[in-house]
């Protein structure tokens, strides 16, 4: 089963030049009156890997949201050679220029990613890499020779260019086939337009270059997520225009949040500097664990005056249906948005202590949610979820 979300598409600190001259068009038009369609690729922050690679072999795009793999009236970019990339590269901003291709006005309401397959040749194509492991092949469904498909809503005018970025999250992509050591691609990818606006700051680098997680939020949903470098720096990008939830999460630390963050048209908006970056002080933890049916998403979420937060996330083992979370039971810190230089000013939420909810989602089935009792420091507490 493939799980979709909207592709993002998005203007970086950092393009990885040259990769535009490989996009090879196919089916397009290129009349005088023709528009154009420009894609890149980035990813979310992944969880537990050292390196998850893809090779993109093209993406194809049409007007009809049900159309077949071989029907007529595709266009497509073709990537010649196919380009093996690893996801946790493009995190930050950091963007992988696909290519371009002029296309006859309409609306494009398909879109198929088309990765190759591992085979003798290549046999680690798509692989991932566990921290502290070895490079694993990442067996992929038996339907990817069409693509992975997602609906989209993507205008093409007469003599504009389309500009979309297909955000991969190699997180969500990945899940663990129970302890055989074999893990399976499930792409989630999302489309946006490549929007120049976005957030930037600096959390503490002591708290793990690659393990922090910095997602921006609205009503308890990551809209984009990312990892900091390892100075700290931190860029969310592209993103709409709108206010948001800025949340920090990381293994053995205090979350921090800061509420009300807003987001400019065309504008960057600066959080923190590297001589003042947001700290992350130590926290105890304990586990919240369980099992769901295969497939199942299942979130950790921890409530605040405004709502609930994602701290974390993952599907539950492919073959034991196993999760497990480690999550801090110190309370929260919280500050309200203010605008540089004007210092963030965060204080304990004590009512959100040790307090948290679960939302597990399964295909096809009502989401079934679960609220723990108080967690304390080594504590464990057990939830099974049934669908439906």
């Amino acid at each position: 089963m493939q799980i979709l979300k909207p592709l993002k598409f998005t203007m970086g600190a950092a393009l990885l030049a040259g990769l535009a001259a490989c996009g090879g068009g196919g089916g397009g038009s290129s009349s005088a009156d023709s528009g154009t369609l420009r894609l890149a690729m980035t990813d979310a922050p992944s969880c537990g890997y050292d390196s998850v690679h893809v090779t993109v072999n093209k993406v194809r795009v049409h007007q009809s949201s049900s159309a077949s793999d071989t029907d007529a009236g595709w266009s497509e970019i073709v990537l010649n050679p196919a380009r093996r990339v690893d996801l946790l590269g493009l995190t930050n901003g950091v963007l992988l220029e696909l290519g371009q291709i002029p296309l006859p006005p309409g609306k494009y309401t398909q879109m198929r990613l088309v990765l190759a397959d591992n085979d003798a040749g290549q046999p680690f194509a798509n692989a991932v890499m566990p921290t502290g492991g070895k490079e694993v092949a990442l067996k992929t469904p038996s339907g990817q020779q069409s693509g992975v498909k997602t609906n989209i809503n993507i205008d093409i005018a007469a003599n504009k260019m389309a500009d979309f970025v297909l955000d991969f999250d190699a997180c969500k992509s990945v899940v663990q086939a129970g302890a055989s050591g074999q893990y399976l691609l499930k792409p989630v990818v999302t489309v946006i337009p490549r929007y120049i606006s976005g957030i930037q700051g600096y959390v503490d680098p002591s708290a793990g270059a690659g393990v922090t997680q910095v997602s921006l939020q609205l009503n308890g949903t990551i809209v984009k997520a990312t990892v900091p470098d390892i100075t700290g720096r931190f860029l969310l990008q592209p993103v709409a225009p709108g206010n948001y939830t800025l949340v920090m999460s990381t293994p053995g630390r205090t979350t921090a949040v800061v509420t009300g963050v807003p987001v400019a048209t065309e504008t960057v908006t600066s959080l923190t500097s590297a001589v003042t970056p947001i700290l992350l002080p130590a926290s105890a933890s304990a586990s919240a664990t369980g099992t769901a049916p295969t497939d199942t998403w299942v979130r950790a979420l921890q409530p605040l005056v405004a709502g609930p937060v994602e701290i974390n996330a993952q599907y539950v083992n492919s073959v034991t249906g196993a999760y497990a979370f480690s999550l801090p039971v110190n309370a929260p810190l919280v500050a309200a948005y203010a605008a540089a230089p004007a210092p963030l000013v965060f204080s304990p939420y004590a009512p959100a202590t040790g307090q948290y909810s679960l939302r597990a989602s399964l295909p096809g089935f009502t989401d079934k949610q679960a609220t723990l009792p108080q967690l304390t420091a080594g504590g464990s507490v057990t939830t099974n979820f049934t669908f439906p």
